[in-house]
């Protein structure tokens, strides 16, 4: 047994602990333990009672995931919990899964609008912009009068005016795709995803031919240089991080890369017409 086993064992029999049988419709009669026994357990998860047994004895092997869900539903683990679970049982954390687009929390759009002079968005596996700041509206694009559909990084990069506003348009672009083969297999492909990149493919003879060189990027950190059409040249700083709870949403802060492009990013702020 591992130290890894063990834990997971001490863990499934300390969750089966707390619940309550009746709860699950199992008989209120008098018990030696609290919580479920291990059979109820194994009934609830569709496992065998022994091998759930020597689950908890840290002899029952590695869970594939399936079974890793159907104890997490069996155990009502919170998503915190089942995180756990995964990490004790496989060292990984769960698939993150695509989420059905909305709205950002209040919180964290304060957290964008509390960056004044600095462009921020929350964006989704395939690049699609679910919120920004007033910075973001000056320098970046757009996004308010923008439709949903055309929120998207890979239509804009790839639509008709997507060169107009980036020095090394190919460059960016292969990168772009790259992030996104990769951001779209962490969550699995959701259908309004597949979608666009079956319109992109075609439609744009350079999306098709980025996207089949199978070509696969993290996209972390980076330098970006735009071409604005009234501050003119401007270099950002970019860097990514992982919105917390919601493993389908990354926020991207660009800061501007020189005190020259921080005095043209604020005159663009205070002076861009934008929705408050």
């Amino acid at each position: 047994m591992n130290g890894r086993d063990k834990a997971l064992g001490i863990f499934l029999k300390d969750r089966r602990a707390r619940l309550d049988p009746a709860a699950f419709g199992f008989p209120p009669e008098r018990r030696r333990t609290p919580g479920l026994r291990r059979e109820e357990v194994a009934q609830l998860a569709h496992v065998s009672t022994t091998w759930y047994t020597w689950l908890e004895q840290g002899r029952g092997g590695a869970p594939s995931a399936d079974v890793i869900e159907r104890l997490a539903r069996a155990l009502a683990l919170t998503d915190a919990e089942r995180e756990h679970l995964y990490l004790l049982a496989q060292d990984r954390p769960p698939r993150a899964e695509a989420a059905i687009r909305s709205a950002v929390s209040p919180q964290l759009q304060r957290v964008l609008d509390a960056m004044v002079d600095t462009p921020a968005v929350v964006k989704t596996p395939d690049w699609t912009v679910v919120a920004w700041n007033r910075a973001a509206i000056a320098v970046l694009a757009d996004y308010p009068r923008l439709a949903e559909r055309d929120r998207n990084i890979l239509r804009l990069l790839f639509g008709p005016h997507g060169r107009d506003r980036l020095h090394d348009w190919e460059s960016v672009a292969r990168l772009v795709v790259a992030n996104v083969r990769r951001d779209m297999a962490r969550t699995g492909s959701a259908p309004e995803s597949e979608a666009l990149i079956e319109e992109l493919s075609r439609e744009s003879a350079s999306f098709r031919a980025f996207w089949a060189e199978q070509e696969v990027n993290v996209h972390g950190e980076g330098i970006k240089h735009l071409r604005h059409p009234l501050a003119g040249p401007l270099k950002l700083e970019y860097s990514t991080f992982a919105v917390e709870g919601r493993p389908d949403l990354a926020m991207v802060i660009f800061n501007p890369a020189t005190d020259e492009d921080r005095a043209k990013l604020s005159r663009l702020v205070a002076t861009a017409l934008v929705p408050a």
